[in-house]
């Protein structure tokens, strides 16, 4: 009778002392003598690897020296309680089969440290990794809660479209989408790409964000959630920025601003819980390797709390909610805005918030997370509702510790002469937005919505300090490989 495989997650916490079990895994390590080998093996199911002890006089000395790092294994043996620190359980080979051999003078994985810039040239490869398996699984799980949150709230996950006629953000940083010839494209009489030629008939890119559709939805279904792939062609090589990226972007019909920050409160608090409860184990992992990273930092570098504090200090936390009027006075008055520490110092109302006077908001003066609402309109988009003192907006942004911003969202503007008033100061034609002005024509309703940057989530909730490091195949300025 065939044995069926078991993952190693399952063996690790299952009670079968003394059966006969069937595990298959990449091989992470192999040690021993003559007389017996151990093989460290993982199948990605978890971060623990389970121990297989092989005695040469059940498995042959060919077979062994195909076992290499790297190398894949089907392996039955005998599940007994270890004798050694670190595993309750191992297998005791009776049989192992070598599926796939890696030639050690050639696989780039060996068991040593790798630099994460060396990692992303084989990005194909560093799933394999401790840390890149901890992330990926951490990666699922939230983006699992992501959709357990918003179904258990009854909303409606809605597909936006990857490709759009529209810019939302007014940011004019998008990548085109065309079918014309890129080297004699047609041309119209005063010479500009002839665009009713291309494949939509008209000049489409790849969206920014799902949000204006999403309003759409919200609109008639009361309450959606996006959560897709957006692009952004902006050629910024930075530690923070993607060209290829996920957004959540819930929109919510009889919402003001109030239920919004309300609702991604309970949202961050919500994933950020899901995480401690359920990635325990690469928390774990990842947490120790951020403390050893701490070990080689100037003091002045050193974060103040663990990653799992982190996690707990926005769980723990009601987040404080500010007016952006507030925030710079108390920015202004900092001492840190005073003795010229700030790299942007903070002048007056009407500075563009940096992240370092984000943080300061966050880890020295509140010393919990932080809403900041009602920015001035002019660093604001134009679909933010405009508040009645005809200087802000009905704004909100979320900040977390060590990385500032988390969270960006707004009431949005319902009232459709206000609205096409604010188009007209960003030069945003009517024409081309006139989907998007017939739901404030037909059956209006204030609304509001947010959108989360789900690498930034994954940067917060891993520690790791990279946002080429928290996706599978980063997409930045002159890398689109694998």
């Amino acid at each position: 009778m065939k044995i069926r495989r078991t993952k190693i997650s399952e063996l690790l916490k299952s009670g079968q002392i003394g059966t006969e079990v069937h595990a298959k895994g990449w091989v992470r390590t192999k040690r021993g003598n003559k007389h017996v080998s151990f093989i460290a093996l993982n199948d990605g199911s978890t971060i623990k690897n389970i121990q297989v002890v092989a005695d040469p006089n059940n498995i042959s000395e060919d077979v062994l020296k195909l076992v290499t790092t790297g190398a894949s294994l089907s392996v039955t043996g005998q599940l007994v309680e270890s004798q050694g620190a670190g595993q309750s359980v191992e297998i005791h080979a009776q049989s192992i089969t070598v599926m796939g051999v890696a030639d050690p003078e050639k696989y780039p994985l060996q068991p040593k440290k790798h630099s994460f810039e060396f990692l992303r040239e084989i990005a194909h490869l560093r799933p394999r990794t401790n840390t890149f398996g901890a992330i990926l699984r951490m990666r699922h799980a939230m983006s699992f809660a992501v959709h357990k949150f918003f179904n258990d709230k009854g909303f409606n996950y809605m597909h936006t479209p990857i490709i759009t006629g529209s810019d939302a953000e007014g940011a004019g940083e998008m990548f085109r989408v065309t079918t014309l010839d890129a080297k004699n494209p047609p041309l119209t009489e005063d010479g500009k790409v002839d665009f009713a030629e291309d494949f939509f008939g008209k000049e489409t890119n790849l969206t920014v964000s799902g949000q204006l559709e999403g309003e759409l939805g919200a609109l008639a279904l009361g309450e959606i959630y996006t959560f897709g792939p957006t692009f952004r062609a902006e050629n910024s090589n930075t530690t923070r920025h993607l060209a290829e990226f996920w957004m959540i972007e819930p929109e919510m019909a009889f919402y003001d601003l109030e239920d919004n920050m309300d609702l991604a409160e309970e949202f961050l608090q919500y994933l950020c819980r899901y995480a401690l409860e359920h990635c325990e184990d690469d928390l774990a992992f990842l947490e120790s390797r951020l403390l050893e990273e701490e070990k080689n930092k100037p003091a002045n570098e050193k974060s103040e709390m663990t990653l799992t504090e982190k996690l707990r200090f926005v769980v723990e936390n009601d987040f404080e909610r500010v007016t952006y009027t507030e925030a710079i006075d108390i920015l202004r008055n900092s001492k840190p805005n005073k003795k010229k520490k700030f790299q942007y110092p903070v002048e007056g109302w009407g500075t563009d918030l940096q992240s370092e006077h984000e943080r300061y908001l966050v880890e020295k003066h509140f010393k919990k997370p932080v809403i900041l609402t009602n920015y001035p309109k002019d660093i604001k988009a134009f679909y933010m509702r405009m508040d009645e003192d005809g200087k802000t907006v009905s704004a909100m942004d979320i900040l977390f510790p060590g990385i500032g911003e988390i969270v960006g969202g707004s009431q949005r503007e319902e009232r459709l002469d206000v609205l096409m008033s604010r188009m007209d100061e960003m030069s945003i034609p009517h024409e081309e937005m006139d989907w998007y002005l017939d739901t404030r024509r037909f059956g209006t309703v204030p609304h509001s919505g947010f959108g989360l940057g789900f690498e930034r989530l994954m940067i917060f909730v891993t520690g790791m300090g990279n946002i080429r490091d928290v996706i599978p195949f980063p997409r930045t300025p002159g890398n689109a490989e694998f």
